[in-house]
C-alpha cells in the first residue's frame, strides 16, 4: 500500500456510519467517566477519552513519540472530545529508520525521481516521524480541529499538501511549506539511498501500469 493511502482514504467523504461511531465514542468516553475517575483520580477525562478512542481506533499506536509531544497530542484530542465533540486519531505516529527508509525508497520507486519523491516522503535522516515528533491525523475532522486550535498545544500542521501532518514545535510555528521536500537544498541522494538501491536493483522509472 502506498504511503499515504491510509491519509487519503481518512480524506474520503464520512460515510453514513461515521457520525454513529463518533456519537458512540463520544458516550463511551461519558459512560467511561466514572470508572477513569477512580482509577486516575483527577484524570478521569483524560483517561476515559483515551479508552474510548482505543476502541474507536484500535490500530493506532502513540508508542514511540517522544514524551512531551505524547503528552501535547493525548492532551489536544482530550480538549477536542471534551470540548468541541471531535474525535482525532492517529494514523501514523513514530517510525524507526527501517520504516521510514522503505517507505522513501518505495515513493522514489513509485514516482520515478528523488524530487518527486521528496514531494510525500522524506529519508529518514530528515524525518519528524524518526524523530517521535510527526503525527498523522485522522479524520479530515479531526485534522480541521487541530489545525484551529493545535497551536495551545505546540502541535502545528507544516506541508499545503499533507492536511494530515502535524508537528510538535514547542518553540512556536514554524514555516508553513508547499511539500516535505520543500526545505531541501537539491536533491542528491545520499549514500545509503545510492548503496539500498544498487542492492535492491529497484527501477527508478514509474511504471505506465
Amino acid at each position: 500500500m502506498h504511503e499515504h493511502d491510509t491519509e487519503r482514504d481518512a480524506a474520503r467523504p464520512p460515510r453514513r456510519r461515521d457520525p454513529v461511531y463518533a456519537a458512540v465514542t463520544r458516550i463511551a468516553a461519558f459512560a467511561l467517566a466514572p470508572v477513569a475517575a477512580a482509577v486516575t483520580p483527577g484524570r478521569a477525562r483524560h483517561t476515559a477519552c483515551r479508552w474510548a478512542l482505543a476502541a474507536r481506533f484500535p490500530a493506532e499506536s502513540l508508542d514511540g513519540l517522544q514524551p512531551a509531544a505524547r503528552a501535547a497530542f493525548e492532551a489536544a484530542r482530550t480538549r477536542a472530545l471534551w470540548e468541541h465533540g471531535v474525535l482525532l486519531g492517529l494514523t501514523s505516529g513514530y517510525r524507526d529508520r527501517a520504516t521510514q527508509t522503505a517507505l522513501y525508497l518505495a515513493e522514489v520507486r513509485r514516482c520515478g525521481s528523488v524530487a518527486e519523491a521528496r514531494r510525500w516522503a522524506l529519508p529518514p535522516e530528515e524525518s519528524r516521524h524518526v524523530a517521535g515528533t510527526a503525527m498523522d491525523v485522522r479524520p479530515t475532522e479531526g485534522a480541521r480541529w487541530l489545525e484551529r486550535h493545535g497551536a495551545l498545544h505546540s502541535l502545528y500542521r507544516v506541508y499545503d499538501n499533507e492536511w494530515w501532518h502535524f508537528e510538535y514545535r514547542p518553540d512556536g510555528p514554524p514555516a508553513r511549506l508547499p511539500h516535505p521536500g520543500a526545505a531541501a537544498r537539491g536533491t542528491r541522494r545520499p549514500e545509503w539511498f545510492r548503496q539500498a538501491t544498487s542492492m535492491t536493483e529497484i527501477d527508478l522509472t514509474c511504471s505506465a501500469a
